[in-house]
């Protein structure tokens, strides 16, 4: 793989210009090209974000052989088949969360990644943090002893004039797919995938998600307790709870910066690890490693982990009786 990898943004929209603006934070990284629905909307992108190529449809980016890696940014409903349309090409992938719709179309698409033997990975982009790697090493040395809970939220408030998306059913609207998606992430990457799912919501006028609480279960009795919201400003806090002390991720933790390490008869160590950029770098950067490396998968987001936790998101609107129109 070359020293510089060059990308290609499918989509125009908010997330796509938050990637891009990450992009520049990694010198040996190039913005090279962008995909848009119109050539419009695709010279404006190209225009602030100094992408050399502006291809008018998406067929024509994933098919511009001066691209390495295409990041999906388009909304739920299409990373599916935008994903597939990139992996046809033989481009590597960087698609944003939630990877799909459901657990369905999350096997299609991690099935045939491998079939073609091409890198793909879910932008989980919390995962990719420095804070978050720190956290992992904590955990498995055990500096709280064995973890037995998590409690984490994800809640903003959105008008429903101001954001029609997460409030169409159609697309994938709802808390859960938006933001609930990084608690139900992070209980995941402690514990592994669930062993049983309880959980409640309000169904709101448009029929999606606005509140959400879930309890999850897994494999040795340890528990998360989690909620979600699109009508309610939450704490966004997460605490990780052990036998010898517990570890809170400061507010917002899905961006995290800070935690505070509390062990018993010890001074709470506070654990700080700032960052240029806006934080979307790292995703890309840990593109560039795999690809660099030769791996078809990253450690730190493995596909099947990302279709457990598809399975987790079906098995939690199922108990609400959601069902998304692609299901």
């Amino acid at each position: 793989m070359k020293d510089t990898i060059r990308w290609g943004i499918l989509g125009t929209g908010k997330i796509a210009r938050q990637f891009a603006a990450g992009l520049k934070h990694l010198p040996d990284a190039k913005l090279m090209a962008v995909g848009s629905r119109t050539a419009e909307s695709a010279a404006v992108f190209g225009n602030q974000f100094a992408a050399p190529h502006r291809h008018a449809s998406y067929e024509a980016l994933v098919r511009d052989p001066e691209v390495d890696a295409i990041y999906v940014a388009t909304p739920h409903s299409c990373h599916c088949e935008n994903a597939l349309l990139a992996l046809v090409t033989d481009k590597a992938v960087l698609c944003e969360k939630p990877f799909t719709l459901n657990a369905r179309e999350a096997g299609q698409v991690i099935a045939f990644a491998r079939q073609r033997q091409l890198f793909l990975m879910e932008a989980m982009w919390t995962r990719y943090f420095p804070l978050m790697e720190k956290l992992r090493e904590l955990l498995a040395a055990k500096a709280i002893g064995e973890v037995r809970m998590l409690t984490a939220d994800f809640g903003f408030r959105a008008e429903y004039h101001e954001e029609p998306r997460l409030f169409d059913p159609a697309v994938g609207g709802g808390a859960l797919l938006d933001v609930g998606i990084y608690p139900v992430s992070l209980a995941s990457m402690i514990f592994g995938p669930p062993t049983r799912v309880i959980s409640q919501a309000f169904l709101g006028n448009t029929g999606v998600d606005e509140e959400a609480a879930i309890i999850l279960s897994h494999a040795h009795g340890q528990l998360a307790v989690l909620s979600t919201a699109v009508r309610l400003e939450t704490t966004q806090e997460a605490t990780i709870l052990g036998t010898a002390g517990r570890i809170r991720i400061h507010s917002p933790w899905w961006r995290p910066v800070a935690m505070t390490i509390s062990r018993d008869s010890r001074p709470d160590e506070i654990v700080e690890i700032p960052f240029a950029g806006n934080g979307y770098q790292f995703e890309a950067a840990e593109v560039m490693r795999c690809l660099r490396a030769g791996t078809l998968e990253s450690r730190l987001m493995p596909l099947d982990e990302t279709l457990t936790i598809m399975q987790t998101l079906d098995a939690i609107r199922a108990q609400w009786g959601m069902k998304n129109p692609s299901v």
